[in-house]
């Protein structure tokens, strides 16, 4: 794929986000124990550094979610939100990971920056 411009890295990182933020609340609505989202991006990379994490309020809530029909769920909507906002990727998925506030606050203190750093 061509590099992007930053111009039009900009306007799909913003479709993007408003995308995202559907799903989020989508999900909110119908999720056990989900909190937010969020996503991060090397602009050099895109779109193959896109990650994005569905984080939740506890590690049981995300074990549940995972193990029963939520994961699809979030999938599904994380996929929906990537077509809406214009972004291909062959295997959606693979950029999607789940977390929690109680593993960040475990093992970063409650630090999200620090926390996602590696997520790129």
């Amino acid at each position: 794929m061509k590099p992007v411009s930053k111009r039009e890295l900009a306007r799909l990182e913003r479709e993007l986000v408003a995308c995202l933020t559907d799903a989020c609340e989508t999900a909110k609505a119908e999720i056990v124990g989900f909190s937010w989202l969020t996503h991060r991006l090397d602009p050099g990379q895109f779109p193959a550094s896109l990650r994005i994490t569905w984080v939740f309020e506890h590690e049981a809530d995300k074990a549940a979610a995972l193990a029963g029909d939520a994961k699809a769920r979030m999938l599904l909507l994380t996929s929906q939100a990537l077509d809406e906002a214009g972004v291909q990727l062959d295997h959606p998925a693979w950029h999607v990971r789940f977390d929690s506030e109680e593993a960040c606050a475990r093992s970063h203190a409650g630090d999200w920056n620090k926390r996602l750093e590696g997520c790129r």
